[in-house]
Parts: structure tokens; sequence; C-alpha cells
């Protein structure tokens, strides 16, 4: 069975000495088998990966953004050569398809590209002359050893938001991904090597929350990044800060799908269809909850069946297949009860995919794609962020009661509007209460260059992920202020060349 180890100080490493042996069990979502199991790291393996990164961050830091960016550069290449392992990688753990993963180390690939000019965002400003013979500047710089904490629905992309532009500023950095789909970060930190990457700047923790408690608390990591789910942020959030550090915890979401009765319902329902049932629902940006205005909603649902009727399921590595497994059999089993107890909270369920199977692949982790309309805002269904291919529909009368139930959610991840009025999407993103807005776009999130964030309980901290926000975050301000004296004032004795008033 193959075994999947640490990454400290630029090499595989299965533990500390003397610490004793935990491993984890991985399993192929498509079949149920259990194909790899994963180290995992008790608190003097992380003592191991922050020590290395802290040595490492001595030499790393004061290293040249140009040979910085000149490895960031080697890398992306690799990155690019590697994307079809990478992408194998994750289908085979996380059982998403492969176009779903390679769509993954696409947006993943953008952050590095991001980190690759990262010259640019780190220039400082300067105010000459604030007062005689005095000059004002700002500099930004690293923090130190840094954290991220990543989930298991994107094993590649959510670090690749962190690490790149972490290290890009100067910093070196402890992953802790997901334990259900290790391997594709392992390969990430290798391919890293591989590009020059010194020892000890990226290394790779395994394990369960042992592992992430002893990051939280470690005097020497500065900040720590995280994405998941809005309990876990919240805890992350609550003790890092306690303990000194900076940090951005991204959590979970329920996002809303506003539709109008002029809206191109056809688009709608397309869209719809595959924000919320793309990578089988487990992603933070997913539309979960379509907002029907009027005349909008039977017609609209309508097109959403025809169109689900279409979608093909089956192993993620299969080139017909549009939406894999899910990651575990309990992950499976919750989304299911959502769908099942929906009626007697006064839902109907239009499609129910509780029951579906693949022929020949019976143990996998499967379920089908299910509808439920006329949800209230007080059913589980609707409340809870369910994770999985799950869509409700909730009817509106007018625009501005569509409004208010939006922004009553405690979420604020992401949003969408669909119209083709103009004055109505504008209104719209002025007024929705989240971080993130699509105007006929169902999943908006942002390119490289602009950060990635939600509002209220779908963000713990200041700073959103990558961007000019991931700058900021990984590095901090300092402001000099320089006086010197006019080299004609140079005591006497000392010729500098230049003209005096004694001569």
């Amino acid at each position: 069975m193959k075994t999947v180890n640490h990454w400290i100080g630029g090499k595989s490493v299965p533990g500390v000495a003397g610490a004793p042996d935990r491993y984890g069990e991985v399993t192929d979502p498509a079949t149920g088998e259990v194909t790899t199991r994963v180290a995992f790291a008790a608190a003097g393996d992380v003592d191991a990966a922050i020590a290395a990164a802290k040595d490492a961050y001595a030499t790393w830091r004061t290293t040249s953004l140009a040979q910085r960016t000149a490895i960031l550069f080697r890398y992306r290449a690799l990155l690019d050569a590697h994307r079809d392992d990478i992408a194998a990688l994750i289908t085979a753990e996380h059982g998403k398809v492969h176009s779903d993963a390679l769509g993954e180390v696409a947006r993943g690939l953008e952050i590095v590209e991001l980190a690759c000019g990262i010259a640019n965002s780190l220039k400082g400003e300067l105010s000459t002359q604030v007062s005689s013979r005095v000059d004002v500047s700002s500099i930004r710089q690293p923090l130190g050893v840094v954290a991220g904490i990543t989930p298991f629905n994107f094993p590649a992309m959510v670090p690749m938001w962190m690490f790149p532009v972490a290290i890009a500023c100067g910093n070196t950095f402890v992953l802790k991904p997901s334990e259900k789909d290790p391997s594709a970060p392992v390969l990430l930190a290798e391919l890293a090597s591989k590009a020059g990457l010194p020892d000890g700047v990226f290394n790779v923790l395994h394990g369960d929350r042992e592992a992430v408690d002893a990051l939280l608390v470690h005097p020497d990591v500065a900040a720590v990044s995280f994405v998941g789910s809005t309990p876990i942020a919240r805890h992350i959030h609550a003790e890092a800060t306690a303990a000194g550090k900076r940090v951005q915890a991204l959590g979970g979401a329920k996002n809303h799908m506003l539709v109008l009765p002029d809206a191109d319902l056809d688009a709608a329902a397309d869209a719809a269809v595959s924000a919320a049932y793309g990578s089988a629902g487990e992603r933070c940006m997913a539309i979960s909850a379509v907002v029907a205005v009027g005349s909008a909603g039977d017609e609209l649902v309508s097109r959403i069946v025809e169109r689900a009727g279409r979608i093909t399921i089956g192993p993620g590595d299969d080139p017909a297949s549009e939406m894999g497994p899910l990651i575990t059999r309990a992950h499976r089993d919750k989304v299911a009860w959502y769908v099942r107890s929906a009626a007697g909270q006064g839902a109907e369920v239009v499609l129910d995919g509780t029951d579906f199977t693949v022929e020949g692949h019976e143990q996998g982790h499967w379920i089908g794609l299910s509808l439920l309309d006329r949800v209230s805002t007080d059913s589980d269904a609707y409340r809870d962020e369910i994770f999985g291919p799950v869509l409700c529909v909730l009817r509106t009368e007018t625009y501005e009661e569509a409004m208010a139930l939006i922004n009553a959610s405690p979420y604020g991840n992401g949003t969408a509007i669909f119209t083709r009025d103009g004055g109505a999407a504008r209104r719209f993103q002025l007024e929705v209460e989240a971080g993130m807005v699509g105007v006929n776009v169902p999943i908006p999130v942002p390119v490289g260059y602009h950060s990635f964030g939600g509002w209220k309980d779908s963000l713990f901290g200041d700073h959103h992920v990558y961007g000019n926000d991931g700058v900021r975050f990984y590095t901090r301000g300092k402001v000099v202020t320089t006086r010197w004296p006019d080299p004609a004032d140079t005591p006497a004795g000392v010729d500098l060349g230049f003209p005096s008033e004694r001569h």
C-alpha cells in the first residue's frame, strides 16, 4: 500500500525518531477501497517542521527578489509540465472528474504567476523633504514562519492560494493539508524543491487536530491561513489570535443566486446546474440556493430538471463522467440525510439522488443530483452548508423580499444575480451583503490579481487571500524617517568635494 509521508527540510520524512507512529487511511471515492496510508504528525513532527522553516527563514528573507522570482518561474514551468500528474492524484483521492481537477490546477497556477511578479507589489513609498532635509519611506517586510491549513475539496488550488505569495514575500511556510487527499500537496512540495527552492522554505505536515492545534499555539509561527468550515474557522481564529498570531480564516458559505423574471432563463438554468452540481457541490463557491422572483420560478425549475437529467455521473478517471463521487462514505450519508429530511420540513423534492449508484462501483461514495423546491428558510437544507450536489430553490414575489432573504443569511461568501436590467444589477451589487458578487456569472471567483474572501461568518480576520490582500497579510509595514546633514555642513578638515560657505 502506498504511504504518504511529511515533507520537512526538503525531504520525505515518516516522523521524528522516537515519536509514536500514527497513520490515517485514504480511500478511492469511486470504489470505497483504502488505497493509501498517510503519516499523522505528533507534536515532535510539528516542532521539526517549524524548526526547519525557521532555519531556512534566516537566509530566505535576505534572498534577493530576483532570485526568489527566478525560482518561482522555474516552479511555474514544472507545475505546467505536471498538470496531468497533479490532476490524476486529485481525482484518485478526492474523486472529482479529471477536467475539474485540471481546472483546479490552472486556477492555482494563476497565483504562482502572481507570485512571479511579486516585486511590483512589494515596492515601497518615498516622500522627500517632508521637513528640512527629512525624508519618509515605507517598506514591507516578511513575517517569518507562516502556516496554512487547507481543506479536502481543493487539495492543490487552495494551498497554492497561500504558499506561493507567502514564499515570494520572503516567508517560509508549513502546510497542513487535508488528511483525506494528501498526495497532491506533497507533489507540489517536491516540484518546488526541483525548481531550486531551498530546503525548509516549504514544508508539508499531515495529520488531524493534534497537528493543527500545535501549529496554532507554536511560538515560532507568526501567521496562520485557513480555508474550511465556519465552526473550525471560528475556532482557529480565536485560538491563533489568542496566541498573538495574524490570522485569515475563510469559513463556510450558503451562496445565493437571484433570478429576476426578465433573466435569460436558459442561461440561468445552465448556470444553476453547473454551479450547484459541478465538483459534486463540494466547493465553497457552489450555488446552493436559487432565489426565484415572481414568474421566474416554475419555468426555471423545469429547465434545471431537464439539464440535470443529462449529467453523467461516474468515476473521475472516466472521460465520459461529468460528476464524480463524494469524498467519504460518511459525508455521502450526511448529504443524503438533508435530502431525505427535506419533505418533512416543507420542501418539494423534485429530484432525489440519494439512491444513485454506479454499476461495477457499488461501494463508491455515490450520490445523484437532488433538487429541492419551495424550501423554507428555517429548514436544515437551507440553513446548513450541505457541501454536496443539492440545490435549494426559494420563491419570493419581489426583488425586495429576495434581498431581505439573502442578506438575512449568516454567510456572505459569494452571490450572483441573473437579469437583463443593468439598473437592477447595479442596485444588487451595492446592496447585497457578500464579499464576491457575480452579474450573470454564477461563481464569481476573482482572478489571481484580485483577492478572494467573503463577509460575515464566511471570513474571520481582516484579510482576504491572494491578490493585494495576500501580499499585505504576509508582510508587515515599516516606516523609516531619515535626516541627513547637507554635505556642505561637513566639519572642517573633511573634504567631500562640495563647496562650503567657509571657503
